[in-house]
């Protein structure tokens, strides 16, 4: 069974770092591209980051400078370090594993981030 379990959200003020963590199990966790989306109220599922098997990585142009994501192929995670918050950056953050060969991807559950003072 598939399992990308997220943590690492909640309440953060703006300019303040947050770094999300996302655990995979039930899967080869090397052939899987994994990305980082998120969802404000009201807004389409947008992708945040992502990374590739061989660690080359690509970020949407507003958070491109204040994130970062990296992947641990021993610990099957993949995370997210979040600098500079705003307000904007607010929203459901999703995990999400997606096989290099394979259609379909898994996601996780999802983890609430609130950037405000």
């Amino acid at each position: 069974q598939v399992q990308l379990v997220e943590s690492g959200g909640g309440l953060v003020q703006p300019g303040g770092p947050q770094r999300l963590s996302c655990a995979a199990s039930g899967i080869i966790f090397s052939l899987y591209v994994m990305g980082w989306y998120r969802q404000a109220p009201g807004q389409q599922r947008e992708l945040v980051a992502s990374i590739t098997t061989n660690g080359r990585t690509n970020y949407a142009d507003s958070v491109k400078g204040r994130f970062a994501i990296s992947r641990d192929t021993a610990k099957n995670t993949v995370d997210l370090q979040m600098n500079s918050l705003k307000p904007e950056d607010t929203a459901v953050y999703y995990c999400n594993a997606a096989h290099i060969l394979q259609r379909g991807s898994y996601w996780g559950q999802g983890t609430q981030v609130t950037v405000s003072s």
